[in-house]
């Protein structure tokens, strides 16, 4: 669909590291950063640590983040979101970057995000570190 800014978010459902299966409207009623990445992506993993902070941040003002895996070992993904300790849900369909999601809302690159809010409206796109920062300053 390639989704673009002002766009309503697209639903879908992937399982997550227990098994679960998870939809992006779970998160309805929150401001959700849809986040694509991979445990192979070194952009991906040298951001997460600024990830980490900024979601302990805003977590308790209605910010949610569900990261989305591009991947095709359950074992490396699994090792990632451990050694990075991400505390949010991820999920993945483990087809890579042919990733159900991934083509959904367009992704060619990593890491992607998508910034939705409350209504469920794409309000941004890749924002990272003080950008992300200061549009959730701005809307929470």
């Amino acid at each position: 669909q390639n989704l673009k800014v002002g766009n309503k978010y697209a639903d879908f459902s992937q399982k997550d590291s227990k098994q679960n299966t998870v939809r992006l409207s779970d998160f309805n009623d929150k401001v959700v950063l849809l986040e694509f990445w991979g445990s192979w992506c070194s952009p991906c993993r040298k951001g997460n640590p600024e990830l980490v902070k900024i979601y302990d941040e805003f977590k308790d003002r209605g910010f949610e983040i569900l990261g989305v895996g591009a991947e095709r070992s359950k074992e490396a993904w699994l090792n990632a979101i451990e050694t990075d300790k991400l505390p949010w849900t991820n999920v993945t369909d483990l087809k890579g970057d042919k990733n159900e999601a991934a083509l959904i809302y367009g992704v060619s690159y990593y890491p992607t995000n998508f910034l939705i809010d409350k209504s469920g409206t794409i309000i941004a796109r890749d924002l990272q570190g003080d950008k992300l920062r200061e549009k959730l300053n701005e809307i929470l």
